[in-house]
């Protein structure tokens, strides 16, 4: 059957966009009833609003909305992370340098096994004379190539046993590490891989890419001066956007605050502030000095001016005291409060990558 030539013409000139296109569901007035149509509003509407913002209220707005139907909570909680992982800096991510487990150049091959064992860490930084002078980092995997390769060179044979017996093949899977074998420092055994030097001020982001880009996952963090500030690593980047990652060998988490005797909550320096102003709903530091301290021994440390000494008592304006119960001339490690209400939930202790040695 011959098409009528306007016909022809007149379908051929229709947008093909437009032939089985559904319209968009609507819902509450004109709004898109669907998560991703609102998303893609967001692209064509050209709003003053910043798109990450944007994005926040939308999936914040279909959450409320649609309750248990919408998003898991799960998977709101991680689209939440990544908008906001985007204005994350290095220096917000890095464990702090009071934290780093690290070993010098000149450590055995015997003291680094047991370092590994008690840090329960895969790599361990290390540097030539002090931590300020970092120059890479020792994977445990490269530990045990040269432990079972240097085991393996001096293996004893049975003897009168020729290599293909059973007796044989046993021997050649027996490892034989001497005194000498284990006193090799790690600078002589060749195991210092290189790592990533990055400034606190780089975006979190950029170190991701970098990190995939280099296959290097451990990046030291210095300051303008050139000295250690912290470091990272690419499994502390993740938990930013998708929460704590535990393996088989991790701890089980601590309270970093918990309740003792007589009302009073031991607590752990390195709880973060933020989490004990929730617990105790108290307002410990002003709006315009939230960013002075991020933990609460570096709370201590801005209210004195200075590090305070074992069994000093802190009195704060809301009526809370801080007690310290341990101290070195550096730092706080461990407080009591005395406080008059009880925390609903303790905050959790944060798998790191490294503690000082």
């Amino acid at each position: 059957m011959k098409m009528d030539d306007d016909q022809s013409t007149e379908k051929a000139s229709e947008p093909p966009s437009s032939i089985n296109k559904s319209p968009t569901p609507m819902t509450n007035g004109n709004r898109p009833s669907g998560l991703w149509s609102r998303i893609r509003m967001l692209f064509s509407n050209g709003q003053d609003t910043s798109l990450r913002e944007s994005l926040e209220d939308v999936i914040e707005q279909h959450g409320a909305e649609n309750g248990d139907s919408g998003l898991k909570p799960e998977a709101r909680s991680r689209m939440i992370n990544l908008l906001e992982f985007e204005d994350l800096r290095v220096d917000d991510v890095m464990v702090p340098r009071a934290d780093i487990i690290a070993v010098g150049e000149d450590v055995t091959i015997r003291k680094l096994l047991k370092i590994f064992i008690e840090a329960n860490h895969s790599r361990i930084p290390a540097y030539r004379e002090t931590l300020d002078d970092p120059i890479g980092m020792v994977h445990i995997k490269d530990l045990m190539r040269w432990l079972t390769t240097r085991g393996r060179s001096k293996s004893r044979k049975v003897p009168g046993k020729p290599s293909g017996t059973a007796a044989g093949a046993k021997s050649a899977l027996e490892m034989v590490l001497s005194d000498k074998d284990l006193s090799f420092t790690i600078r002589r055994a060749g195991l210092i891989r290189d790592v990533l030097f990055v400034p606190p001020s780089m975006p979190a982001g950029d170190l991701l890419i970098k990190m995939q880009a280099t296959r290097l996952h451990m990046a030291i963090v210095v300051d303008e001066y050139g000295g250690t500030d912290g470091l990272l690593t690419i499994e502390d980047l993740v938990e930013e956007i998708v929460g704590d990652i535990a393996d088989e060998h991790d701890e089980a988490d601590e309270d970093l605050v918990r309740p003792a005797e007589g009302g009073t909550y031991i607590a752990d320096a390195r709880a973060a502030i933020e989490d004990v102003e929730k617990l105790f709903k108290v307002d410990l530091l002003p709006d315009d000095m939230d960013e002075d301290a991020d933990t609460l021994g570096g709370f201590i440390f801005f209210m004195l001016g200075r590090v305070p000494t074992r069994g000093e008592l802190i009195k704060h304006d809301s009526g809370i005291e801080f007690e310290i119960l341990g101290a070195d001339p550096r730092r706080v490690k461990r407080l009591k409060i005395h406080a008059r209400g009880k925390p609903s939930q303790a905050p959790r202790k944060r798998q790191s990558a490294s503690v000082d040695v």
